[in-house]
């Protein structure tokens, strides 16, 4: 009777192969502390730098003693509620974008995508037009309800609880091009309109105040904890609905919270600051090459990369047409186009 040869043990297959998924956790995790680096000193950037020079020693005495006039206004009332807001925004902004690319399975997808920008526009433009409104920190209110109107639209359009990632964009550009046409029928209409509305549809953070602030960030915190929530299923929604239901996902919930939280995210910065193009489109994007499309990665770090961008657009702006200044959004619309042009032609040579 011949012995049969030992098996071969575990042990060793499982000690050469733990160290790679840990290194690259690890590798991960570094880079994502660089990237808060990089936020920290972009933040004192734009509390730094602007369209008038301040000096460095009235700037830190700006942080922290307001004597209420000279470069201590500037400092303490103008640049730190629009970092704050612009960090807010750039959070905002950049986890939908990375929500919105997971639930449409499409890499180039945008938080705009659900309506959520052209619902905003439409019900501030109707505000100012028919009601009279004229404060920014009311636009926000107007702003806030018709976004979670139309991603409620959408999602119905879109069929309820068999709605689908196709479904989902094709109710969305519908209903983004009906309503866009609407707020274009209502400036040319009303010139009273077009005026106070101009301003905002830019995109523009240079009329955060501590009071706009104080109203958009219970809902992008809500919609920070429900997109971070999410981050497993997304995992598996990305795989396909069968492989997303043999992993144990619950589609049509996942779906629902995920647009719950792109409202309140996409939502909320919009009505701050108005539409600003590109952030929730190039981030997401750029980060799954760095960490791959796990997207317990890519939610943090879109996260900390999107404020990055938007502050750093933000600055340039400031410096640019100095003694006057560039809209944030049209900085990054500016930097966002050729960018968008090349993700497009690499993905359609990566098809060829």
């Amino acid at each position: 009777m011949v012995d049969s040869p030992p098996e071969p043990s575990a042990e060793p297959t499982s000690a050469a192969s733990t160290p790679e998924p840990r290194r690259r956790h690890a590798l991960r995790a570094a880079g994502l502390l660089l990237a808060v680096g990089v936020l920290l000193l972009v933040c004192v950037a734009s509390i730094a730098i602007g369209a008038k020079s301040v000096p460095v020693a009235d700037v830190w005495h700006g942080l922290f003693h307001n004597s209420g006039t000279g470069n201590d206004v500037i400092v303490h009332d103008v640049r730190v509620p629009r970092t704050v807001l612009g960090l807010l925004v750039g959070v905002a902004l950049g986890l939908a974008g990375a929500v919105m690319q997971a639930l449409t399975r499409n890499p180039l997808a945008e938080p705009g995508l659900l309506g959520v920008n052209a619902g905003a526009a439409a019900t501030v433009v109707s505000a100012i037009s028919f009601l009279g409104v004229t404060s920014l920190t009311d636009y926000v209110w107007f702003a806030f309800l018709g976004a979670g109107v139309v991603s409620v639209v959408v999602y119905v359009l879109g069929g309820s609880r068999g709605a689908t990632p196709v479904r989902l964009a094709l109710a969305g550009t519908a209903a983004t091009a009906a309503l866009y046409g609407y707020v274009n029928a209502v400036q040319l209409l009303d010139s009273a309109a077009l005026d106070r509305l101009r301003f905002w549809t830019v995109g523009s953070l240079a009329s955060a105040d501590p009071a706009t602030i104080g109203k958009v960030a219970p809902f992008i915190g809500a919609g920070v904890v429900l997109a971070l929530l999410i981050a497993r299923p997304l995992n598996a929604l990305e795989m396909g609905d069968d492989t997303a239901r043999a992993l144990g996902a619950h589609l049509t919930r996942t779906r629902v919270v995920a647009m719950v939280a792109i409202t309140l995210l996409c939502g909320a910065a919009t009505a701050a600051c108005g539409p600003i193009v590109f952030i929730g489109l190039m981030v997401p994007h750029l980060v799954r090459a760095i960490t791959g499309p796990d997207m317990r990665w890519v939610l943090p770090y879109a996260a900390v990369l999107s404020p990055v961008l938007l502050l750093g657009s933000d600055v340039v702006g400031r410096i640019v047409a100095r003694p006057a200044e560039l809209q944030v959004g049209v900085v990054t619309a500016f930097i966002g186009g050729p960018v968008f042009i090349y993700l497009v032609r690499r993905k359609r040579m990566a098809q060829l």
